[in-house]
Parts: structure tokens; C-alpha cells; sequence
């Protein structure tokens, strides 16, 4: 028997009836011979791994544009958070940890730079709208491997499109990354807010910090914990109501208070330009765009592709574009 029968036989043997199992997977776009040491999901998690959009996400803002100091989240490092809490959810559940695992690595694969601004600005482009979470599911798809994708099971592209929104993943490992997402970002946002100096612990809402405790890893235990209770042995992964209502007490503290200030509407402004600008452009000039992106405007229209191009930049990239396209050279004679 292959290492890969082995893992399979443990999966069927240790798994909660609830779980997904490799040998269950409904398979791929176009079959592939199985691989004799690793899972399909454990090949799914490979090739996200290795592709050039989860290199990029290290530099794509999470919250916090350029911040000064090496310690803030960027949405690589987000993506690893979700990826820690989801695990420990599965594990607890019993549920399969590799499926789980590829869904996180790849959730995030079709975010823009500058984060949320970056997608409203695309969002408003785009005469059928834009989402990450769809995006996601496109890079994957179609824009990885230059135009082949990845080729991943149905499993991880649903949980991956799937990741956000009303509409849930159809497996129980998707749905633990859904709400590991929001624990994620919701204690990582109060963390960097904190270092920012823009809130303190005392700040925050009593009722939410007394449910969920008074620091950063007591509340994402917590969340972890409560999740656990209410999910052991049923066909849901939920958290507890009073802990879900805490995080969304939370979450709205953040909005307020950390998301909406000024400033912050200020810099959102001056990227949500950029991307606009740079949209604008590639549907003007599709010439000069990567090849890529060339085929794609021939076969689906300069403005999905120009959104692909855009929406695949980093922070850094998007502002040499712009610069490059806009800003004249200065010459310095000194």
C-alpha cells in the first residue's frame, strides 16, 4: 500500500463520520494520476502554497496601509492566522485538517491591493461587480500557471469561493475556515489598532471583553473553545450565540472606531484613486498588459482583464504603475 493508502485508511479510521475524506472527493477540472505519498487535498494545499499569488500576498495591506514598524499584519500573515485558528477548529472537530488547510491558504488568493479599498474601487469598475472571494476562485481557476490554473478538487475551490458572504461552503472543514476568517481578522485588527496607539484594551466593550476575555489570545481561545461546544458531533460548525454576538459587538466597535476615522477615509481615497486609475488605463492600453492579460482581453474584454491585472498587484507594484503612468520624472542635479 502507498504512503497516500496509509493516510487515506487513517482518515477513515480516526475522522468524525461528519468529515471529509480524500478518497471522498467529487475530483478535479481534468483528472490527474494519484499521487503515491500525498492526498488530493495535501496536493491542493502544495500548489497554493507554491503559486505566485500566495507569494504576492505578502505585499497586500490587510488594514493598515505602509505602516511604519515590521510588525503589522499584512494579508500573507493574516492568511497564516486564518490557517492556525482553522486547524485547531478541525482538529478539535475531528474533521479532515488538509482540506481545511488548503481552503485557508487559498481563501484569500484574489484579494487587491490595499485591501478592502482596493476591492470597493474595482468593485465600482466593473459593470457585474467585483469580490475577492470570487476572484479567489478565478485565480485558481484560470489566472494561476499562466492561464492553465491549478487544478484544484471541488472541495477547496467551493470552500475558497465560498470563505465569506451568506452562502456557506458545502463541507464542514470550509465552514471552519468561514468563521476563522472573522476570529482572525477581528483580534489581528484590535492588535495592530492597539500597537497604532489607536485603542487600548480598556476601550474596548466591556460585555464583548468580558465574554471573550481581556487580551488577544484569551479571546481567540475563547472563540476557538466556544466554537468547539456548540460544533462537537453535528453536521454545523457554529459558535456559541452570546461568544457570536460578542464578536460581532467587536467587529463593530472596529468599524467605528478604527476602520471609518478620518484619516483613515483619507488614504482609503488616495488608493481607491490608484486603482481606478490603473483599471482605467489597462482597458484603454490592453497592449500593455503581460501576455497573460493580453489573451484574456481577447477572449473575455480589456476590462476583465485589466481587473485581473490590477486586482494581482501588490501594494508596491500598484504604486510604481502609477507613478510610471502619471507622475513625470524628477531629475535630481545635485
Amino acid at each position: 500500500m502507498s504512503v497516500r493508502g496509509l493516510l487515506e485508511t487513517r482518515e477513515m479510521e480516526t475522522l468524525s463520520p461528519l468529515a471529509q475524506r480524500s478518497a471522498g472527493t467529487r475530483g478535479r477540472a481534468k483528472p490527474i494520476s494519484p499521487d503515491d505519498l500525498r492526498t488530493e487535498y495535501q496536493r491542493d494545499r502544495d500548489r497554493i502554497l507554491h503559486s505566485k499569488a500566495f507569494r504576492r500576498l505578502k505585499g497586500k495591506t490587510q488594514v493598515f496601509l505602509s505602516p511604519e514598524g515590521d510588525h503589522y499584519r499584512t494579508r500573507l500573515t493574516h492568511t497564516l492566522e486564518v490557517n492556525q485558528v482553522a486547524r485547531t477548529i478541525a482538529r478539535s472537530l475531528c474533521l479532515n485538517e488538509d482540506l481545511t488547510e488548503a481552503i485557508a491558504l487559498g481563501h484569500d488568493l484574489g484579494h487587491t491591493p490595499f485591501g478592502h479599498a482596493g476591492e470597493n474601487a474595482l468593485r465600482d469598475m466593473l459593470p457585474d461587480g467585483f469580490e475577492h472571494r470570487q476572484q479567489s476562485r478565478r485565480v485558481v481557476e484560470v489566472l494561476e500557471k499562466d492561464g492553465e490554473g491549478l487544478n484544484l478538487t471541488f472541495e477547496v475551490i467551493n470552500g475558497i469561493e465560498h470563505h465569506s458572504g451568506r452562502v456557506h461552503p458545502i463541507t464542514l472543514e470550509g465552514n471552519c475556515v468561514h468563521l476563522a476568517d472573522r476570529i482572525a481578522y477581528v483580534n489581528h485588527d484590535i492588535d495592530d489598532a492597539i500597537r497604532a496607539g489607536l485603542l487600548t484594551e480598556e476601550d474596548l466593550p466591556r460585555m464583548a471583553s468580558a465574554r471573550l476575555g481581556h487580551s488577544h489570545g484569551e479571546r481567540i481561545s475563547n472563540m476557538i473553545a466556544s466554537i468547539v461546544r456548540a460544533s462537537f458531533n453535528m453536521p454545523v460548525v457554529q459558535m456559541e450565540a452570546d461568544a457570536w454576538d460578542a464578536l460581532l459587538e467587536l467587529r463593530s466597535y472596529l468599524f467605528k472606531h478604527v476602520y471609518s476615522r478620518e484619516w483613515a477615509e483619507g488614504e482609503l481615497r488616495k488608493t481607491e484613486h490608484i486603482v481606478r486609475e490603473l483599471f482605467l488605463y489597462y482597458t484603454q492600453h490592453p497592449a500593455e498588459m503581460p501576455n497573460e492579460y493580453l489573451e484574456i482581453a481577447y477572449r473575455e474584454g480589456s476590462d476583465r482583464a485589466a481587473a485581473d491585472y490590477v486586482a494581482g498587484m501588490t501594494d508596491r507594484y500598484a504604486i510604481h504603475a502609477y507613478e510610471h503612468l502619471y507622475i513625470p520624472p524628477f531629475f535630481n542635479e545635485y
